[in-house]
């Protein structure tokens, strides 16, 4: 059975860009594949998070993780920093990879021009870390957002390399996995290309219903459509992706018809959207109060996951060590 891992990083509570660009995914490929699934509390320290923020914030996307439907029977959760094998992968990826490479990429330079003050190596070496973090898993599929797909690349790229300096085909290069034929990208709510926590565009999910539909109500819209059948500007396309994601076939129908012929009025659109969102968040947010309660058994949950990931870490860092030369304890 193919292997799959993925996570996501600890800040703040999930929204909907990452319930339906990744978690979704998990819960879809639990099944059907030997899966994995963990808080990467790491990777967060890229932008100096205080220490009760990651305590909080790893049990906060624990209790999340499970009200969205990952059952941890089928598939272990683990919190990153418990699995200390991630780090000694990470120093021999870091060792094949260079500067201009990680330069190059477009999140570094994105995250570098939003906190110009805090450009650290941590930030610059990203990729690998999250290399680490599925290698060491020798994983064949990680469940990503449209946003990860050249890190995803710098990760093949890592198998790659490791595999041709040491003459040996270990690491298979893992492969993009989307829940959709292509990735999902969820728009935020102020007109922008996406959903995310800097930018303060979210719906998230614990997020009350009151609060979902101010929110939507308040999402950026144009003039109309002034003629018939004429192509949606962006911010009225990420409407529609809401619709497209959240309401039924019929209903995205109904819209499209009324943009098309003229007649949409942006209040129905809103309103039906907010509804269907509301639908959608309000199971999984009861969920979560009731597992956020329950701290022994997300300590339990979080505590045999790391466990099972040690095991295969462990298992994959005892061959690496022997493959480059290192004495295997």
């Amino acid at each position: 059975m193919e292997k799959v891992v993925s996570g996501i990083r600890p800040t703040g509570n999930l929204h909907l860009g990452n319930y339906f660009g990744a978690v979704k995914s998990f819960v879809a490929m639990q099944d059907n594949y030997q899966s994995m699934f963990f808080i990467a509390d790491w990777h967060s320290l890229t932008t100096h998070p205080k220490p009760e923020n990651i305590q909080n914030s790893a049990r906060t996307i624990l209790a999340e993780y499970l009200a969205c439907g990952i059952d941890p029977q089928k598939a272990p959760i683990y919190v990153q920093s418990d699995v200390k094998e991630t780090l000694e992968l990470y120093l021999y990826l870091n060792m094949n990879t260079y500067l201009g490479e990680l330069e190059r990429v477009t999140t570094f330079k994105e995250k570098a021009r939003k906190q110009p003050d805090n450009v650290n190596a941590g930030l610059l070496t990203y990729p690998t870390l999250m290399a680490a973090d599925v290698l060491q898993h020798r994983a064949h599929k990680v469940p990503v957002g449209k946003d990860q797909e050249q890190n995803m690349e710098m990760m093949r790229k890592c198998a790659r390399r490791f595999n041709n300096i040491y003459g040996i085909e270990f690491f298979p290069e893992p492969q993009n996995f989307y829940f959709n034929a292509t990735a999902l990208k969820v728009p935020g709510l102020d007109g922008s290309g996406k959903m995310g926590k800097s930018e303060g565009n979210c719906i998230y999910l614990r997020d009350d219903d009151k609060t979902i539909r101010k929110k939507v109500m308040k999402a950026v819209t144009d003039n109309g459509p002034q003629e018939p059948n004429s192509k949606r500007p962006e911010v009225i396309e990420n409407l529609f992706t809401f619709l497209k994601i959240a309401s039924t076939p019929e209903t995205y129908q109904y819209f499209d018809e009324k943009w098309n012929d003229c007649t949409l009025r942006y209040g129905d659109l809103k309103k039906q959207i907010a509804e269907d969102l509301v639908n959608i968040v309000a199971p999984i947010r009861e969920k979560i109060e009731d597992y956020s309660a329950n701290t022994a058994l997300l300590d339990k949950v979080a505590k045999e996951g790391a466990d099972y990931a040690r095991q295969s870490a462990s298992e994959t860092l005892k061959e690496v060590r022997k493959i480059i030369g290192f004495r295997i304890y």
